[in-house]
């Protein structure tokens, strides 16, 4: 197979044997998809190296059949994402989040759009919590996972904006009885993220503790890195 000009991103890279790149990126009509970069670290490659890092919007093209594929074309398709700070920070949250939840060669609907648009509002300095929730809600819709947030799982009625609930894992919301040693979040969080309305930083606080849950039980239980990962660590995090 040999496809030319796809639309992509890098979301790890790495040596790999003398003089090779081994890729992880992200395309628009591919998914998730490993590359071997030959060559490239030597003197006169071929291919431009610089280009091959994460947050640089990219046309790849590539040869070969099965796991890892062969890169054979790489340019530019806009200028990098200026992303500092926190903000770095956050997108290197979303590259493990992908990598760790998406399988190679499967083709995630608008998976890339989300991600891109994602990318370039961190870059336009739009709410950093906000912006993350908005992709991590689309991410795991676009995987089949997708989050319960207008209704009450057991009887099936609209969430109140004024009632508190708890997830039900694989299920959705239901309301809260008093019980002790759950998650609670109110309805006015669940409908904020539903509608895509940014609600204020208490309910963005409680949206964020709910999709760490909900992240880490489609991950089987495990954490990702980056969870650990903060600029100064009394600052606090949006991932």
């Amino acid at each position: 197979m040999r496809v030319d000009a796809q639309p992509a991103l890098v979301l790890h890279a790495r040596s790999y044997r003398e003089t090779s790149l081994l890729l992880e990126c992200l395309t628009r009509d591919h998914g998730c998809i490993g590359l071997v970069a030959r060559g490239v670290r030597r003197e006169k490659s071929r291919l431009p190296r610089g280009l091959l890092q994460p947050l640089q919007p990219l046309f790849l093209g590539w040869v070969g059949n099965g796991e890892l594929l062969t890169l054979t074309q790489a340019e530019a398709s806009a200028g990098p994402l200026p992303l500092r700070g926190e903000r770095l920070y956050s997108a290197m949250y979303l590259n493990e989040l992908v990598l760790r939840l998406c399988a190679r060669g499967d083709p995630h609907g608008d998976l890339f759009e989300h991600y891109l648009l994602c990318l370039q509002r961190l870059a336009d300095g739009e709410p950093e919590g906000w912006t993350l929730r908005r992709f991590e809600r689309d991410l795991m819709d676009v995987l089949g996972y997708g989050i319960v947030l207008d209704r009450d799982c057991e009887s099936g009625a609209e969430l109140d904006a004024d009632a508190e609930y708890i997830y039900v894992l694989d299920a959705g919301p239901r309301i809260w009885r008093g019980e002790s040693g759950v998650l609670r979040i109110s309805g006015a969080a669940l409908r904020a993220l539903d509608e895509d309305v940014m609600p204020g930083s208490t309910h963005c606080a409680e949206l964020r503790r709910l999709m760490r849950i909900l992240l880490q039980h489609q991950l089987g239980g495990a954490s990702l890195n980056a969870w650990t990962l903060s600029a100064p660590p009394t600052a606090g995090s949006d991932r």
